[in-house]
């Protein structure tokens, strides 16, 4: 369900809004939060519900790991977008978990009238990291069909 009104989808985001995302602040295109459901280091799976404001998405990027490694997202309200290299945008809503393999290109946001949270979860492995990468370019964003 696409939701414009921040008061409305505040009720719907069970796992809350959380803080700025200040910190990667630099690899999104608008505003997105984190809160983090988990914390780093004391427990082996990290969780965290990534809130992005309509039209906000991220950069393409890959998850990158020598064994095992690359993300899941799990869908909670709003609507939004994920996108793998070469392949057509996929159409996000509450219920829907996307599987992201370690050294996949992709990128993930909201629709460009809806609220978006997901919840992100870092799959183990060996020696991961994340490699960001360009900007969704407006022209390809705003191509994308509804």
């Amino acid at each position: 369900m696409r939701i414009s009104s921040k008061e409305m989808f505040e009720k719907e985001n069970m796992f809350g809004q959380g803080q700025a995302n200040t910190a990667y602040a630099a690899y999104f295109i608008g505003n997105s939060y984190l809160n983090p459901l988990t914390e780093a280091g004391k427990c082996p799976v990290f969780l965290a519900n990534v809130t992005f404001e309509p039209g906000c998405r991220n950069n393409w990027h890959i998850h990158q790991a020598k064994k095992g490694g690359g993300q899941l997202l799990i869908c909670t309200a709003g609507e939004g977008w994920y996108q793998e290299e070469g392949k057509k945008a996929v159409s996000l809503e509450p219920g829907m978990v996307i599987t992201i393999p370690a050294g996949v290109k992709h990128w993930h946001g909201a629709k460009k009238d809806s609220w978006f949270s997901h919840i992100a979860v870092e799959v183990p492995g060996e020696e991961t990291s994340n490699q960001w990468l360009e900007p969704v370019d407006d022209e390809t964003y705003a191509a994308l069909e509804e």
